[in-house]
């Protein structure tokens, strides 16, 4: 090891690629042995600094006889104290194959935003799982962190093997139990490893004590996943950070090409003008060169005079980033002040400053469960779907895309805080249900379509206002229940009406939307839309439906128009409700089988502005369908 040190200093990178990777697990699962341990395996320590650390290990006695690798990490003497590690420590060694940047993130919840930090650059994950306790919900959480911000690689570390007698049932139950939860989320290269980091069994060399594993060590893995396939080689993008004027006869654009290439002659489009021009020279430091590709600070030289500015974006004409000043972002948010809504906060994107605000938020994500929740702010370290508005337009990507065209961050303008890290998205990407409720760019150019017969004349010929009456509350509150009852009243009073069912639809129409915040929100703006066409028609609409979120509900009013839309909300309590659940929706949501579910493992928006607030636990589908009626002709809808 002593001559190794001095052939090269320990950090030194060595000839080959760079893997940067992120160790994240829950507390005591090892992840500061771990890296502690591949640090003295790869030689990565002085002989000095391994001596130190054996006479602290003896010092702090916490591994018995063993030395005590995570004190090479743990640096901060609180961390040594209370044995957790509570911030990201970066780590840098190279093997003679790949050169190495580690980031050690915290396994705590309440440090979400640290593990964000460490793996915004990260190619790679190591998620480490206590062999004696398997995949626990931290693990879950962790995972979809790492999917989240856009990690394609990920090993499953199942450490402290050596406490389960190096057992190949454990490690293969473990497997199965991740592999069955990794399928629901975009990880498209997982690998599994069974080690100790503590004894260093199959850290940098395969053990005896496992041989019936033949899948490499962790050391193994890391210098020989490929992951140079993962950089965007296609999307040309070269945002500009400062216009070189050194005297009059020399005008560039400096920058780095943030992905893809650009070549001399080539023709390049400046966004947001979208003018086009061509290259007219590639400047480097060393000189012009005929070419600058990912990661390469450069000067490009342009044949023509355009206004170009620092923020401005360089793409090829066929092949352009998207230009908005409103568009959709996961939030993480890093500060202990929660978001505030319209509230003007400074933005960082690419080379761009300017301000940003949030307008609202579509959903919010609990990082144990994976549930979607309707939410209107995020405190600290919590993650939510926002709808977020520039002061400029911005040139970006899919964050899947192009993690860096596709990342900002958000900073308080008074404190110069860091309060969030964004992830811009595409509307419907991976299944995500477009919001549509506002949506221009999906309603049609033609003209609004124009009947012959005036509604004077159908309510002449009908006898009746049209108007819709939505029926919400609880799953088993008894929405359907009423409806019907309502239906009928109405029918035999010789008035035309329609029923709008939430279930019903959910069997037909909107067949393809599942109980996610915004798949409610979608399925609920489909049947205003179907409402509002038979109120057109000069029919009376019954709609019920769960309608959870009220900034939906109030949605629901504005498309149909206030002047004929009731809100009758029935107020049942949940325990009646459980005990009217025939289908056993409400045991399985307790058992977390169902995801969503408004009451129980999602909100649910109790309204302060229903039109009439009714409790079916205090009367019969007879009387309450009479009490409604009977508040709809007082409102004037019915004469």
């Amino acid at each position: 090891m002593g001559d190794i040190a001095n052939e090269r200093a320990p950090g030194i990178p060595a000839q080959g690629d760079m893997l940067r990777f992120i160790t994240c697990g829950s507390v005591d699962d090892g992840k500061s042995t771990l890296i502690g341990r591949l640090l003295i395996e790869a030689q990565a320590v002085y002989e000095d600094q391994l001596a130190s650390l054996l006479a602290d290990s003896a010092k702090h006695g916490t591994t018995s006889d063993e030395i005590d690798a995570a004190l090479l990490v743990d640096g901060l003497e609180d961390e040594r104290q209370q044995g957790i590690t509570i911030d990201v420590a970066y780590r840098y060694f190279a093997t003679d194959k790949r050169k190495f940047i580690i980031a050690d993130t915290p396994g705590h919840e309440q440090f979400t935003r640290n593990m964000a930090t460490g793996a915004s650059t990260a190619d790679l994950a190591i998620l480490l799982v206590d062999a004696s306790k398997g995949i626990l919900t931290q693990t879950k959480r962790h995972a979809f962190l790492v999917s989240l911000l856009g990690i394609k690689h990920a090993i499953l570390a199942v450490n402290k093997m050596d406490l389960v007698d190096y057992s190949q049932d454990v490690f293969e139950k473990i497997k199965r139990d991740f592999t069955s939860f990794a399928t629901k989320l975009d990880l498209p290269d997982v690998r599994f490893v069974p080690l100790s980091a503590l004894k260093g069994d199959n850290v940098a060399q395969p053990s005896a004590k496992m041989l019936w594993y033949t899948g490499g060590s962790l050391l193994n893995l890391l210098e020989s996943i490929y992951v140079a396939s993962d950089q965007n080689l296609r999307d040309f993008r070269f945002p500009v950070q400062w216009v070189n004027r050194p005297d009059a006869s020399f005008r560039g654009f400096s920058g780095t090409v943030v992905s893809g290439a650009i070549r001399v002659g080539d023709e390049v489009s400046v966004l947001p003008s979208r003018k086009q021009t061509r290259v007219r020279r590639i400047v480097h430091p060393g000189g012009d060169s005929a070419e600058a590709g990912i990661g390469k600070s450069t000067t490009i030289v342009l044949e023509d005079e355009i206004d170009i500015s620092r923020g401005d974006m360089l793409a090829r004409p066929g092949n352009l980033p998207n230009v908005a000043s409103r568009a959709e972002a996961m939030l993480v948010w890093m500060s202990e002040d929660p978001l505030t809504p319209n509230r003007p906060y400074w933005c960082k994107h690419t080379t761009k400053k300017l301000t940003a605000q949030v307008d609202s938020l579509r959903y919010a994500i609990d990082v144990n469960t994976l549930h979607r929740a309707h939410a209107s702010t995020l405190n600290l370290n919590q993650i939510g779907l926002s709808h977020i508005s520039f002061s400029e337009p911005i040139c970006y990507d899919d964050y899947r895309q192009n993690r860096k065209t596709g990342s900002f961050i958000l900073v308080d303008k008074i404190t110069n805080e860091t309060v969030a890290a964004g992830m811009l998205v595409l509307r419907g990407r991976d299944s995500e249900q477009a919001d549509l409720w506002d949506d221009d760019s999906v309603r049609l150019t033609r003209e609004p379509y124009l009947s012959l017969i005036s509604a004077e004349s159908r309510v002449v010929r009908y006898g009746q206002q049209p108007f819709t009456i939505l029926i919400t509350g609880l799953c088993g509150a008894g929405k359907t229940t009423l409806a019907q009852r309502l239906e009928k009243k109405l029918f035999e009073s010789g008035r035309i009406s329609i029923v709008l069912d939430g279930g019903d639809l959910r069997s037909g129409i909107n067949r393809d939307l599942g109980y996610t915040a915004e798949e409610r929100s979608e399925n609920l703006r489909r049947a205003a839309e179907l409402a509002k066409l038979a109120n057109r028609a000069g029919q009376i609409c019954v709609a019920a439906f769960v309608a959870p979120q009220k900034d939906i509900r109030t949605k629901v009013r504005d498309l149909i128009g206030p002047e004929q839309f009731f809100h009758v909300h029935l107020a049942t309590p949940i325990d009646e409700c459980r005990r009217r659940d025939t289908s056993g929706q409400y045991d399985a949501a307790d058992r977390g089988e169902i995801a969503n579910f408004p009451g129980i493992s999602a909100a649910y928006d109790e309204p302060d502005n229903a039109d009439l607030v009714l409790q079916t636990d205090k009367g019969t589908p007879e009387v309450l369908a009479a009490i409604v009626l009977a508040a709809v002709k007082e409102q004037g809808l019915i004469c």
